[in-house]
C-alpha cells in the first residue's frame, strides 16, 4: 500500500533553500575547541601518537575533505557517486577528530589545531548535506511501510554491517545480500547503512544537534503525511459532535482500518528506522522518536474516546466495541513501540480511551435494559403474532453474542452483570441446578435480558381480551427467542439446557392455548357414549358441536403461528384429540338421525372435513379469509355416506 504523497517526494528537493536554511542554519557556530575538549579521548591513548603523525592525519584528511567541500565549485553526492571514498571520507573525519583531541591536550595553542577545525567544520558540513539528501533522495525506500514489512530481513543485513568497524555495507556484501532479498531492500540497507554511519560520525564529533534536527524535520514531514492519507485527522469533541451517523459510522470504519497500518506499519517501521540510524545514544533515539510519532499516535489513539464521550443510540454500542477490540488487538505493539517514557503519553491515551469506551459500553447496555421496561406499547399484536419488540431485542442480543470475547473483558466479573440467576425459580416448573445456568458474567447478563424481555411479554399478553390468544401470543414470542438462540452464538453462551428449559415452556403455553381455544367444542361432545341417548339429545350435541366448531374455527383463523414447526404441533395436537373423539361420536349416532329430515343443518361434518378445516389455522387473516369463506360453504354439506 502506498501510504506516502509521490508528490511530497518531488516537492522537498524543488525547494531546497528554505529547508536548508532551516536544517543548516546552525552548523556555522557548532564547532569549536570545547566541543572536542568535551568528549572523551578515542580508546587509543594521545601519548602513542606523535604530533608528525596528527600533521600528516590531518594533511591527508585536507585533500579529500576539501574535495568534497559543499561550498566549493562541484556540488556532488558523495554517498550516491562513490560509496568507496565516501567510506574513506569518514575514516579521515574519525583520523582528524583523534588528531585535534591530540593537539587539544597537547598543543592547544597550535596552528595545525584551527586548520583541523576548519577542516571538521568543513566535514561535518558536507555530511549534513549528505544525510539531508539520503534522507529526501530516499524516502520511497525508506517509507515506514517498507522498512516496517521488511524489518526482519533489513536487521538480518544490518547486522552485519553493525559488525564492520566503518559500520558501512561493502558492494561485495550488497551484491550477495541482492541474491536473497529485493532491489527496494537492498536500496533500504544502503540508505539506512549510510545514515547510520553519517549520524555516528557527527555524533562523536559533536554535531550531535544537526544531525538530529535533520532527522526530526524530514521524518516527521513523512509521519505526519502517512496518517494524513490514512484519513486520520485533528479529531476534537465538537468535531465528533456534529458529525451525523453515517458519517460517524464512515469515521470509525476507516479509523479502525486506519490504526492496523499506523501501528503496525507507520510507527513500527519508523521507531526500527530511528533505533538503526541513531543505535549509538539511546537519548537521541527517544528524542527522534518521541517528536516524530508523539503528536500523531496521540491524535490517533485520542478518537476512540471521543468517540465514546460522544451521545448515540444503544446500536452505538457495536461501534464502541469494534474501537476496543481495534485497541485491544494493537496493544501488545503499542507497548513496545511507544515503551520509551517520553512517549507515555500515547500509551495513556490508548488505555484513556480503553477505559472511556468500556464505561460507554457498560452504560449502554443498562440503557438498553432499561429500555426493554420501559417500552409502553399498548396495541396488542393481531393474530397473537410476535411482538416488534421481541424481533428488536433478540437481534440486539444476538448481535451481543458475536461480540461475546470484547464483552468479557468489558463486563468480566465485575459491576454491571446481575447478582440474580439468569431465571427465577418461579418461571419454570422446577429451580434451575447451578449446572444448568450460564456460569460466565457474559452469559448471565445476556440471559438476564432476555428474561427482561420475557417479563415484559407476560405483560403484553394481559392486553388480549380472549386468554387462549394471549397464550399463543406467549408460545409464538418465547418460540422465537428459542430459534433465534438457536440459530446463532448465543446457544454456545446460554447452553442446551438454557434452552430446553424454554422449548418446555413454549409447549406449555401451546398446551394451555389449546385447553382454552377448544375447551367449548370438546364441551359439545358427552364424555360417556350412552347408547340409549335419545334422538333429540343426539341432534343437541351436533347443533352444538357444529356451532362451536364453525366459532373457534372461524376465530382461529385469524390467528397466526409464524413458526411452522410450532403450527404444524399444535394444528396436530388439536386433531389428535378432536378428530376421534369426534369420529367415534359421528359413527355411533349417526344412524340413529338417519331417517330425519334436514340432516345437513344438524350433521354439518364429517370427521374427515375437520382435518382439513384444521389446516387453515394459523395463516393469519389476510390468508385463511378467503379459505375459510369457500371451506363453510362447499365442506358444510351432508356426508356423502348419507346421500
Amino acid at each position: 500500500m502506498a501510504i506516502l504523497d509521490t508528490r511530497k517526494e518531488k516537492s522537498l528537493p524543488s525547494t531546497p533553500r528554505r529547508m536548508r536554511a532551516e536544517l543548516f542554519a546552525s552548523s556555522k557556530t557548532k564547532s569549536s575547541l570545547s566541543s572536542f575538549s568535551g568528549h572523551s579521548p578515542p580508546a587509543t591513548p594521545p601519548h602513542t601518537f606523535s604530533e608528525a603523525m596528527m600533521e600528516e592525519n590531518i594533511d591527508n584528511a585536507e585533500v579529500l575533505i576539501k574535495k568534497w567541500d559543499p561550498n566549493g565549485s562541484s556540488y556532488g553526492k558523495l554517498f550516491q557517486e562513490n560509496r568507496k571514498e565516501a567510506k574513506e571520507f569518514v575514516r579521515c573525519v574519525k583520523e582528524l577528530r583523534r588528531a585535534m583531541h591530540f593537539l587539544v591536550s597537547q598543543h592547544s595553542s597550535s596552528g595545525k589545531l584551527v586548520k583541523a577545525q576548519n577542516l571538521m567544520h568543513m566535514a561535518m558540513a558536507r555530511l549534513e548535506k549528505e544525510f539531508y539528501q539520503i534522507l529526501s533522495a530516499n524516502r520511497q525506500y525508506l517509507d515506514p511501510e517498507s522498512v516496517s514489512s521488511r524489518s526482519s530481513h533489513l536487521s538480518q543485513s544490518l547486522s552485519t554491517d553493525s559488525e564492520q568497524e566503518d559500520g558501512g555495507c561493502s558492494d561485495n556484501e550488497i551484491q550477495e545480500a541482492g541474491e536473497s532479498i529485493s532491489k527496494v531492500e537492498r536500496l533500504s540497507v544502503l540508505a539506512m547503512s549510510d545514515l547510520r554511519l553519517i549520524a555516528d560520525c557527527m555524533v562523536s564529533s559533536g554535531y550531535a544537534k544537526e544531525c538530529v534536527n535533520i532527522y526530526k524535520i524530514i521524518r516527521k514531514s513523512i509521519v505526519d503525511e502517512g496518517l494524513y492519507h490514512l484519513g486520520i485527522q485533528q479529531y476534537s469533541s465538537s468535531h465528533i459532535s456534529k458529525m451525523s451517523s453515517n458519517v460517524l459510522e464512515d469515521q470509525i470504519k476507516n479509523w479502525l482500518n486506519a490504526v492496523k497500518i499506523a501501528v503496525k506499519t507507520l510507527f513500527h517501521g519508523e521507531r526500527f528506522l530511528c533505533d538503526h540510524v541513531f543505535s549509538a545514544s539511546q537519548t537521541m533515539r527517544e528524542a527522534c522518536f518521541t517528536v516524530i510519532a508523539k503528536e500523531g499516535a496521540t491524535n490517533l489513539f485520542r478518537f476512540p474516546e471521543l468517540v465514546a464521550k460522544s451521545k448515540g443510540s444503544p446500536e452505538k454500542m457495536f461501534r464502541l466495541m469494534d474501537l476496543y477490540e481495534g485497541i485491544s488487538e494493537l496493544w501488545p505493539e503499542i507497548e513496545s513501540i511507544f515503551s520509551y517514557e517520553s512517549v507515555s503519553a500515547v500509551r495513556l491515551q490508548a488505555l484513556s480511551s480503553l477505559h472511556k469506551l468500556c464505561s460507554s459500553v457498560q452504560t449502554l447496555l443498562s440503557e438498553f435494559e432499561s429500555s426493554i421496561h420501559k417500552n409502553s406499547s399498548r396495541t396488542p399484536i393481531l393474530g397473537g403474532g410476535i411482538h416488534p419488540l421481541t424481533i428488536s431485542v433478540m437481534d440486539f442480543v444476538s448481535s451481543l453474542g458475536d461480540y461475546s470475547d470484547v464483552l468479557y473483558d468489558i463486563i468480566g466479573d465485575s459491576a454491571g452483570s446481575p447478582a440474580r440467576t439468569p431465571f427465577p425459580e418461579s418461571y419454570f416448573e422446577s429451580p434451575p441446578s447451578a449446572s444448568e445456568t450460564p456460569t460466565s458474567a457474559v452469559s448471565a447478563r445476556l440471559a438476564w435480558i432476555i428474561l427482561v424481555l420475557l417479563c415484559k411479554l407476560d405483560s403484553k399478553a394481559e392486553l388480549y381480551n380472549d386468554i387462549a390468544l394471549s397464550y399463543l401470543f406467549l408460545a409464538n414470542n418465547l418460540q422465537y427467542v428459542v430459534e433465534k438462540v438457536r440459530s446463532s452464538f448465543l446457544k454456545c453462551l446460554l447452553g442446551d439446557n438454557w434452552v430446553s428449559k424454554l422449548d418446555r415452556k413454549v409447549k406449555s403455553y401451546a398446551a394451555n392455548y389449546k385447553a382454552m381455544a377448544w375447551a367449548k367444542v370438546f364441551s359439545c361432545l358427552p364424555e360417556i357414549l350412552d347408547p340409549s341417548l335419545s334422538p333429540d339429545s343426539i341432534k343437541e350435541h351436533f347443533r352444538q358441536f357444529s356451532a362451536a366448531f364453525e366459532e373457534a374455527y372461524r376465530k382461529q383463523t385469524a390467528y397466526v403461528v409464524p413458526d411452522g414447526k410450532l403450527r404444524d404441533e399444535i394444528k396436530l395436537s388439536v386433531a389428535k384429540l378432536l378428530v376421534p373423539m369426534y369420529r367415534e361420536f359421528y359413527d355411533t349416532y349417526l344412524e340413529v338421525l338417519s331417517s330425519e329430515k334436514n340432516l345437513e343443518v344438524m350433521v354439518r361434518y364429517s370427521p374427515d372435513n375437520l382435518g382439513n378445516y384444521l389446516s387453515d389455522l394459523f395463516h393469519g387473516a389476510s390468508m385463511s379469509r378467503s379459505s375459510s369463506s369457500s371451506s363453510l360453504s362447499s365442506n358444510s354439506r351432508v356426508p356423502r355416506c348419507l346421500n
